[in-house]
């Protein structure tokens, strides 16, 4: 069996990003910025204006009780000098006046009978200057991340319309089972409801992908290698979910051995131990677990962070906290586990993980009540109590 870091590395080396794609900055959030290096073609602002709602002016004039000349509005275009000695209403926003050079705010000034007593005002008090923000000529790196609106903000500010962005990996997910129907459909003796196709589209979309969801597959070797072949075709990458351990009708991994090419399969994790990884027609194909838990926990841990690597990113992507055991919670001893914990923060300061309920492979309510993932290493056989370890949190960090 391989270590997870073996696996993880060994399924990275096969990622190709994606290709690029042009859109609309209003589409782009969300999405990874091809080019992260952008230059001004502008300044930010693109001129000085005012910080408030009040009153613009020559700091020299102040104190005063100055003449009010006329006022400025935000989209005001081009405005003649201002006097010295005098004073134009001016709100948030607003282009500043040749000459002016501050703005004494409308709660600190009187006005009455076209005139207004302004107290000592300090030369650029509140006033934006242009270029305060970027100037134009600066490069603006954006961060390795998925465009957050800040930064849709950044770039609408700089005047980008469109941005070239990585194209979403688009990735098949095929379920297989004779016992798999979907949710709604009447269950008869013998059959389950099918988990795996429903939560690895959601798990798609989160990492940054495009599911693409496939027929449910019978357990018929023949079948799932023609579904499998024909997914290659289409998809960036193949998620089979079932078919790799060593029953009877475990097809998806002899299907890779016999019309593809199957590069290792089980390792040394928990749940999920056995895990298929291999390519039809040169496109990565990773066999999951059946269980819907270990389907998910390896995806997490291999899936995930081949779909970013695609995207360009490092990494899964997650937070991860040092935190205390709350409780023993028992693990495989020669497996690496990745046990299903809430953790919060604890009294005295730093993170308390306590188990969200039973750790077996077959449940799969804790996977959603959990907000992380504690991973006890290899030769241990518990998560002692009181012992400290690392937590990938994979949902809310709550109070």
């Amino acid at each position: 069996m391989r270590s997870v870091e073996e696996a993880r590395d060994a399924i990275l080396a096969t990622a190709r990003p994606t290709r690029s794609e042009i859109l609309p900055l209003d589409r782009c959030a969300g999405r990874v910025p091809a080019a992260r290096r952008v230059v001004a073609a502008v300044d930010v602002p693109p001129f000085d204006n005012s910080a408030m709602d009040g009153y613009a002016l020559r700091a020299a004039d102040a104190p005063g009780d100055l003449p009010l000349v006329g006022e400025v509005a935000a989209g005001a275009g081009a405005l003649a000098e201002l006097p010295a000695g005098s004073a134009v209403r001016i709100m948030t926003g607003a282009p500043m006046p040749p000459g002016a050079d501050a703005v004494a705010p409308l709660e600190v000034v009187t006005e009455a009978d076209g005139r207004v007593r302004v107290p000592a005002t300090e030369h650029g008090a509140h006033v934006r200057p242009a270029g305060g923000d970027t100037r134009a000529g600066d490069i603006v790196e954006l961060p390795a991340a998925p465009l957050s609106p800040a930064g849709v903000a950044v770039l609408a500010s700089l005047g980008v319309g469109e941005v070239e962005v990585h194209r979403r990996p688009r990735v098949a997910i095929l379920s297989t089972g004779d016992e798999l129907v979907a949710p709604g459909e009447q269950l008869v003796p013998g059959q389950i409801y099918d988990a795996n196709s429903f939560s690895l589209a959601a798990a798609v979309l989160e990492a940054g992908g495009v599911p693409v969801e496939l027929p449910r597959a019978p357990d018929d070797e023949e079948e799932i290698e023609a579904i499998l072949a024909a997914a290659a075709g289409e998809a960036d990458v193949v998620v089979a979910s079932g078919g790799v351990s060593v029953g009877r009708y475990d097809h998806v991994r002899s299907v890779l051995e016999r019309a593809g090419r199957l590069d290792f399969w089980r390792i040394r994790v928990q749940p999920g131990k056995p895990l298929a990884f291999g390519s039809i027609h040169e496109r990565p194909v990773i066999g999951l677990p059946g269980n819907p838990v270990s389907a998910l926990v390896t995806f997490e841990l291999f899936v995930r962070p081949l779909l970013r690597a695609m995207l360009g990113l490092a990494g899964a992507g997650r937070v991860v906290l040092r935190a205390e055991a709350g409780e023993r919670i028992g693990k495989d001893l020669e497996r690496r586990a990745y046990l299903r914990v809430v953790v919060r923060p604890a009294e005295a300061g730093g993170y308390v993980a306590a188990a969200a309920g039973g750790q077996s492979s077959n449940q799969l309510r804790p996977l959603a009540v959990g907000n992380a993932l504690l991973v006890v290493p290899e030769g241990e056989a518990a998560a002692e109590h009181g012992s400290t370890y690392d937590a990938i949190l994979i949902g809310e960090l709550g109070a």
